[in-house]
């Protein structure tokens, strides 16, 4: 009995070391002095202020690019295959649409079977008529690659973000094709949300040299006339997307209208110059290994990048079957240059000069952002700003000020309430309580856990829940004192009695977190992950701890403890 209540309270003594140890770096500047440890609470958002942004991922731009260049690869591919296939034309570029038209029946066969030994499921056939099939990508697929792009784009933010310094970003999906972006504590949130928004998608494009120039101009100032807009009255990406679907019907078949902006021009809506760019003779720069600024020919910033294996390679084969032609250098749909490919590029590097125009301070500031969204990863698809809301620290700490003064109000009418019924069982169950929140404080420390407003109030519900724990038992001690028991025997009882009503109690709300925390986000989690720590922690405290205490005063010194007020 003597050697085992020894070990317990050799347990709840080192519980408490532990605990006081994790928790001091939460209330004590430890920066410049040794602790054994420094990890502490993270302040969330609503707590500290900082930046809430939400974006629309444009997954359906990606698939229509990823179709139209799928179209000329599969092509290659098909006829190397000694496969008769006449021509591939895009029927439905957002799902994979494809026509493809062979010599005879024979190779219209063929073509079937080489389709299934090399893409397996990633099509599904549609129409078969003598010499066309006509297939598109099922929606199992397509879901799927939404899905991958959305969750890749989530990554790419948190690596830019890691890049920039922000500590403890929260990033994650919400619905199929939207991403919440919580940055707390930033100092700097227009440079990070300008970060963010860096779409950095680098393309390689072959100019399409067909068509005058002067023809293509036309062409842009009808629409423009004829559509009612002009490319100072929105976004660059939307004015893309509306000019090339209104010139569907008169561009080239597998181009796009892009613009370069002119060296004297101070924003691409004051001066720009269009370029017609092959869609299906270009190369992502989704295979870029490295980006940084380096000195270019007269002394100006430019940006360097490399490929790596695989990059290289396609990059290599698109200059060698294009040599003597236009190339033009595409980051986030904007044509930084366009030189002539002098002789196939085999080595896997290059650079991207950022035109004139900007003072050197400015172009090299503008270099440094662009190389470090490409280092940090080219985002899969472009982003959509839906909302942003900026929380001011001065709200936070109005927050954190109300919610201890109301944290502290709560614990002194807890604390009065137990003490004046149960009177010296009630002093135990605030020692309880206490030791309670300094368990749930160290645990959140050690898993460097993000308090916010909800998480403030599923600590405050943790003691809510602690003090049932000890009433249920107190009660259960109370009834077997009116039995005639002694108190020691009365306490054991009550204990015994007692815990499967906490444990039940517990174990369903427990899984309830277990839930929040599967499903939910942001804040709600937070709340989920501070409640179910508090009721580990109250199983520890209400049920353990007291007990040992109970059975010290009692049943070792002897003292004669008063259960309820008389």
């Amino acid at each position: 009995m003597m050697e085992n209540l020894r070990i317990r309270w050799a347990i709840i003594f080192f519980v408490f070391v532990m605990s006081a140890i994790w928790s001091v770096p939460n209330f004590v500047n430890l920066q410049n002095q040794w602790w054994p440890t420094k990890a502490k609470m993270t302040k969330g958002l609503d707590i500290q202020g900082g930046s809430h942004l939400v974006y629309r991922v444009d997954t359906d731009s990606v698939l229509k690019s990823e179709t139209e260049r799928s179209s000329t690869s599969l092509q290659k591919q098909i006829q190397e295959a000694d496969v008769k296939v006449t021509q591939i034309e895009v029927t439905d570029a957002l799902v994979g649409g494809l026509r493809l038209t062979f010599a005879d029946a024979g190779a219209r066969e063929a073509g079937a079977k080489w389709l299934t030994e090399n893409y397996g499921s990633n099509y599904q056939t549609l129409e078969t008529t003598d010499t066309a099939l006509l297939i598109r990508h099922p929606e199992v697929t397509l879901n799927q690659r939404r899905q991958s792009m959305v969750q890749q784009a989530i990554e790419t933010i948190r690596n830019r973000i890691d890049e920039f310094g922000v500590a403890e970003p929260s990033i994650t999906a919400q619905g199929t094709d939207r991403v919440l972006v919580q940055l707390p504590g930033i100092q700097d949130s227009a440079g990070a949300k300008e970060l963010v928004n860096k779409t950095a998608r680098l393309d390689f494009m072959i100019v399409e040299t067909e068509t005058n120039a002067n023809t293509l101009r036309q062409w842009i100032t009808d629409a423009e006339t004829e559509g009612k807009f002009k490319l100072g009255e929105m976004k660059y990406s939307q004015y893309i997307d509306k000019l090339n679907s209104a010139l569907k019907e008169k561009l080239p078949p597998n181009t796009i209208v892009y613009f370069e902006k002119d060296e004297a021009a101070k924003s691409i809506e004051v001066g720009s110059t269009p370029w017609l760019l092959k869609t299906n003779e270009a190369v992502g720069g989704d295979r870029l290994t490295d980006a940084f600024v380096t000195a270019g020919d007269f002394g100006q910033p430019v940006v360097a990048f490399r490929f790596d294996a695989e990059g290289t390679r396609e990059f290599g084969d698109l200059t060698k079957r294009n040599e003597k032609k236009l190339m033009a250098i595409v980051l986030d749909k904007v044509v930084k240059s366009a030189p002539v490919i002098d002789e196939p590029i085999t080595g896997g590097s290059g650079i991207i000069r950022l035109g004139g125009g900007l003072d050197p301070q400015k172009s090299f500031a503008e270099a440094n952002l662009i190389s470090l969204a490409l280092r940090a990863g080219a985002l899969p698809a472009p982003l959509e700003q839906l909302e942003e809301r900026t929380v001011g620290p001065s709200l936070g700490a109005a927050a954190i000020e109300r919610g201890v003064f109301a944290a502290e109000i709560a614990c002194i009418f807890v604390f009065a309430f137990i003490i004046l019924y149960y009177r010296s069982f009630g002093v135990v169950a605030s020692l309880c309580l206490m030791f309670n929140v300094l368990i749930v404080i160290a645990v959140l420390s050690a898993l460097r856990a993000t308090l916010t407003l909800p998480g403030i109030a599923g600590l405050a519900l943790t003691i809510g829940m602690a003090v049932d724990a000890n009433v249920i038992i107190y009660e259960r001690v109370k009834e077997e004192l009116g039995k005639g028991a002694s108190l020691i025997a009365a306490i054991r009882e009550g204990y015994d009695r007692a815990f499967s009503s906490i444990f039940d109690a517990n174990l369903t709300t427990a899984l309830v977190c277990v839930i929040l925390m599967y499903y939910g986000t942001g804040p709600i989690r937070g709340f989920a992950v501070t409640l179910i720590c508090g009721l580990a922690a109250s199983m520890f405290t209400s049920i353990y701890f007291t007990r040992a205490v109970f059975e010290t005063l009692v049943g070792k010194w002897k003292m004669n403890l008063a259960v309820k007020w008389s």
